[in-house]
């Protein structure tokens, strides 16, 4: 995989990879930005919810399960000093759905942080990580 950020003007960039998609970065006026993007410590955390929602879903999708509402919240506490590296991470599954099974619901969510999400893998090696699944009635 390749990804690339080219710079535009002042704080502000434009972030691309092999998928040919684009993404605008940037960050706040108080820091010398527009305030015109992602932070990138923000898609590092989205790239995390994205990469186990994936999983989790399929693999829900392969054991027939109805779910009618599905995401996934990464909270993430950060240091205070820099480089304010992740110092915790809970990562919260909120799904609904007919007649779920919360067997299968665990299990597809045990797969993806055991085996199959390489975001999920990497970070809880460097930093402390909860997993919590929250059931809609």
């Amino acid at each position: 995989m390749e990804a690339k950020v080219i710079w535009k003007s002042n704080m502000s960039f434009i972030g691309s990879s092999d998928s040919g998609f684009v993404m605008p970065l940037g960050t706040s006026p108080e820091v010398g930005g527009n305030n015109d993007g992602f932070r990138p410590m923000e898609l590092i955390a989205i790239g995390i919810a994205g990469c186990t929602a994936m999983d989790v879903i399929s693999i829900l999708k392969k054991k027939r399960q109805e779910v009618t509402s599905f995401e996934v919240l990464v909270h993430a506490e950060r240091a205070t000093e820099h480089p304010k590296v992740f110092t915790h991470l809970t990562i919260e599954y909120v799904i609904g759905g007919k007649d779920l099974s919360k067997e299968a619901v665990n299990r597809a969510v045990e797969l993806s942080e055991t085996k199959y999400c390489p975001a999920q893998s990497m970070f809880k090696q460097i930093t402390p990580m909860d997993l919590k699944i929250t059931y809609l009635e």
